[in-house]
């Protein structure tokens, strides 16, 4: 070949998926997700995330482990904005505590509900019980008992005893992550909607 001739340098990309301009780590997420929320993450194989992000499989391990990297990160993508809201809301003593619960709840469901994917889906796999996913349960135990502080600091949940302050914690969260189930029967209900209604009736459990 000729000095004056060009050739494309770089890993080569498979023409599955238009160029998103996403880096490749952020385009390898987004088919994961795509993949893992349709197909099924037990179906999905690394070769089929590969192509679907528009690289070849052996270019995939040069930005991650494997699946369960990307399942990790997933996983964890659906806890911490809602986490970092949490932690607003706890330090943020000037608005009710009621109310600072029912803005927890609202935000939670939107943003458990707002994305492309139904990637909360993905909470019930049973590999997510495993060792490797200690980092999602270590936020989603810290988010939960963000909203356990909240609601003992409402005058309802100040007066309940210890175990009937975890039960109602349980439910509270329980219904908040229960939402990816209605929400993926009825996919095309208003999320804002959605989210105040269920707000509503975290603060109804929680007798504030």
């Amino acid at each position: 070949m000729g000095t004056g001739s060009s050739r494309r340098v770089g890993r080569p990309r498979a023409a599955q998926r238009p160029d998103s301009g996403l880096e490749p780590r952020a385009e390898l997420l987004a088919a994961a997700a795509e993949l893992f929320t349709t197909r099924g993450y037990a179906a999905t194989t690394t070769r089929a995330v590969a192509e679907r992000a528009g690289m070849r499989q052996a270019s995939m391990y040069h930005y991650v482990s494997g699946k369960e990297e990307l399942l990790a990160e997933l996983l964890e993508s659906t806890v911490t904005p809602s986490l970092a809201r949490a932690r607003e809301l706890l330090a943020d003593s000037s608005a009710p505590a009621g109310d600072r619960l029912w803005q927890l709840c609202r935000t939670d469901v939107e943003l458990l509900c707002g994305g492309p994917h139904n990637l909360g889906g993905l909470y019930l796999l049973p590999e997510v019980r495993t060792e490797r996913f200690a980092g999602f349960h270590a936020v989603r135990a810290e988010l939960k008992d963000a909203y356990r502080q909240l609601l003992a600091a409402t005058a309802a949940g100040g007066a309940l005893a210890k175990s009937e302050l975890d039960l109602r914690t349980d439910l509270i969260f329980g219904l908040i992550e229960g939402v990816i189930l209605v929400h993926r029967s009825e996919p095309e209900r208003p999320v804002e909607e959605f989210a105040h209604a269920t707000a509503d009736a975290a603060l109804r459990i929680a007798g504030a």
